[in-house]
Order: C-alpha cells, then sequence, then structure tokens
C-alpha cells in the first residue's frame, strides 16, 4: 500500500509504502460505536447535584397535627413537594466512565485510519516549514490538498507555528499524531498528517496494544 506524499504547494513530490496493520482493516462498526460511547461517556464530568430533603436549610417539626385540621397530612416544611424542600430523586455526584480494552479502543483508531485511506480521506505532507504562523497559507494549503474546511491536522508533536497557523480556522483542528481519537476521526472529514507522524501513527498502532 502506498500513499501520496505533498509539499505545501500541493504538488506530488514521492509515495511511501503504509502499513496495512494500520490503513488496511476492514471496518468494524460494533468495535467503532464502543469507542466512541466509551470516550463521549469518559468526558463526562458527573459533578451535577441537587439537596435532598436531609440537606437543605429549614426546620424537621411536623407542620401541623395529623387529623382534624381538614388538610392533608404534611410532615416537614423541607419535604420535596414544598417550595424551597428538597429535590426528590435528584442528581448526585456519579462516574460516567466506561471502561474499554486497550485492544478494542485500538482497533477502532485502525479502523477509522483505514477509513480515510480508502476514501481518499487521508492527506500526507512532508511538513509545513512555515517560517511565520499565517491563517492564510494554512488555509491555502488544506484548500490546495481539497482538505477544506474540515481537516484535523496531526503532527509529530506540538509546533506552535501550525497550531497558530489553523486556530482561527472554525472547522480545523491540530493535534499531536499520538493524540488521535475516535471522537476527532469521525468529526472531521480530512485527515493531514505530516510524514513524521505517519512515522508516529503506525508506531502507535502497528502492531499489539502498547
Amino acid at each position: 500500500m502506498e500513499i501520496a506524499v505533498y509539499n505545501t504547494q500541493g504538488q506530488v513530490v514521492k509515495n511511501l509504502s503504509v502499513s496495512e496493520a494500520v490503513f488496511g482493516v476492514p471496518m468494524n462498526d460494533a468495535v467503532v460505536h464502543q469507542a466512541l460511547v466509551a470516550q463521549a461517556a469518559n468526558a463526562r464530568q458527573g459533578t451535577q447535584s441537587t439537596k435532598g430533603r436531609s440537606e437543605v436549610a429549614g426546620s424537621s417539626k411536623k407542620l401541623f397535627r395529623q387529623k382534624g385540621t381538614g388538610e392533608a397530612r404534611a410532615g416537614s416544611i423541607k419535604s420535596g413537594l414544598r417550595p424551597g424542600g428538597g429535590i426528590m430523586f435528584g442528581p448526585k455526584p456519579r462516574d460516567f466512565g466506561k471502561a474499554l480494552p486497550k485492544k478494542v479502543r485500538q482497533l477502532a483508531i485502525r479502523c477509522l485510519l483505514s477509513d480515510k485511506f480508502s476514501s481518499g480521506g487521508l492527506k500526507v505532507v512532508e511538513g509545513f516549514n512555515f517560517e511565520t504562523p499565517r491563517t492564510k497559507d494554512m488555509a491555502a494549503l488544506l484548500s490546495t490538498l481539497e482538505c477544506s474546511p474540515s481537516a484535523i491536522v496531526a503532527t509529530a508533536g506540538v509546533d506552535q507555528k501550525v497550531v497558530l497557523s489553523a486556530r482561527n480556522l472554525p472547522k480545523v483542528k491540530t493535534t499531536p499524531a499520538n493524540l488521535l481519537n475516535v471522537v476527532d476521526l469521525m468529526k472531521y472529514d480530512k485527515l493531514v498528517l505530516t510524514e513524521e507522524a505517519l512515522v508516529l501513527v503506525e508506531k502507535v498502532w502497528g502492531g499489539e496494544a502498547v
């Protein structure tokens, strides 16, 4: 399997062989869905909280006698039936996290990388080599590569010039290649990798769970 490598002018300069173990994996919808649900669940803070009747301020004295008033029997003013009372069955802090086997998560990433490759949504560039950060240069390159407006740009490490050049493009995200994840690969139509990032991707997801 080979993929074209482009320069910053959008010209093909060479072809690189890519690993079938990473870019030739058949799509497994069940695994990808499982990984997507787990990532979304793990991103939830679970910090919302309400006060029950034992936590709100107020007297616990019975409001009036049980019988003889003609009123419905009533207990504390802190009852959830009364204004200012406790919330019945309200949310409490909890952990929404879902455990996902490492091999399943890695398989989901490989499925999505393979899908990008087979559909033409994966582009590899030699490097960005921007002298100064310019949004105009990044937008022009992505347009030339047919990766606009929605793309995720992955580099081998944190490249500040690339980050600054892309941060004002509304549908473009930059990330280190080793932090690629299921949500981002599904959210963005195109994936742009540098040569170094491609090597890193094959190293991280090229074999069994690390």
